[in-house]
């Protein structure tokens, strides 16, 4: 079994290896809450429902009345 010492060894090594261009293994969690969307995915799609169906209501609205 590894050494605490070891494992930060390989640690760093993987941190400078990513750090420095290669792709690493997992995304860090950093990098994952940074490629969020601000907003919840539920909460776009009522906003658009919304948007566009107000937008489909006055069409509708202005060329059958």
């Amino acid at each position: 079994m590894p050494t605490n010492f070891e494992l930060r060894q390989q640690n760093q090594k993987f941190a400078n290896a990513a750090k420095s261009g290669k792709k690493p293994t997992h995304p860090s969690r950093a990098e994952i809450l940074a490629k969020r969307s601000p907003i919840n995915m539920w909460a776009l799609g009522a906003i658009v429902f919304v948007v566009m169906g107000g937008v489909l209501f006055e069409v509708v609205k202005l060329l059958f009345l």
